[in-house]
């Protein structure tokens, strides 16, 4: 899925590229109003309404695959103006009622598809974050939380990393409190060394 920015409106767009175009075939149509009888009538019946069903069935998952992107847009659109330090806390349910579907279908649906965005290319999965309370109250994503351990790292002092127990205050301070066993498992996630490895010495 494209979704782009046209004015001030955030359109989505699918990629169909990759799905052929699918039709029954003339032929079967004529056999069935010209010769067929019988059992070989109800056979080519029963193989033309198989087809209509399938590609019915492939329509109506790129139309869902399309309404559930254009609501995650809705939800997240901060995420698409600035970038990860702006994605919010979405849950599967959140976008099932938005667009009146339950929420296997959206689970369904996202499962490995992909979004190309001005942020870059995610999963469609990326954007079902779970949630942490900041000290004001609000929400904040833990997608985002993890972004901002990214980015106090990257600025550390190489000869003086930070520790776990650190970046938890310097979060802190941001008025986002977790714990540090907290942010010792992002840090992982991320495949961020612990400080004592990445200590640089000049």
């Amino acid at each position: 899925v494209f979704v782009q920015k046209l004015g001030d409106d955030w359109v989505v767009t699918l990629n169909d590229d990759g799905l052929p175009r699918l039709r029954v075939s003339n032929f079967y149509r004529r056999v069935l109003g010209e010769t067929a009888t019988g059992d070989a009538k109800r056979y080519v019946q029963e193989k033309m309404r198989a087809a209509a069903w399938l590609i019915k069935s492939i329509q109506q998952r790129q139309r869902t695959l399309y309404l559930v992107t254009q609501s995650i847009v809705r939800f997240q659109r901060e995420f698409f103006e600035h970038g990860i330090s702006q994605l919010k806390p979405l849950v599967l349910k959140d976008v099932a009622m938005d667009i009146g579907m339950h929420e296997s279908t959206v689970s369904r649906a996202t499962a490995n598809k992909y979004v190309h965005t001005p942020q870059g290319t995610v999963e469609l999965k990326f954007f079902f974050t779970s949630s942490l309370q900041r000290e004001d109250g609000e929400d904040v994503s833990a997608e985002s939380v993890k972004e901002r351990i990214r980015e106090i790292v990257a600025a550390e002092d190489p000869s003086h990393p930070l520790s776990d127990q650190h970046i938890a205050k310097v979060l802190a301070s941001e008025h986002v409190g977790i714990a540090r066993r907290t942010v010792a498992k992002y840090r992982e996630m991320m495949g961020l060394l612990p400080s004592s490895k990445r200590r640089q010495a000049f």
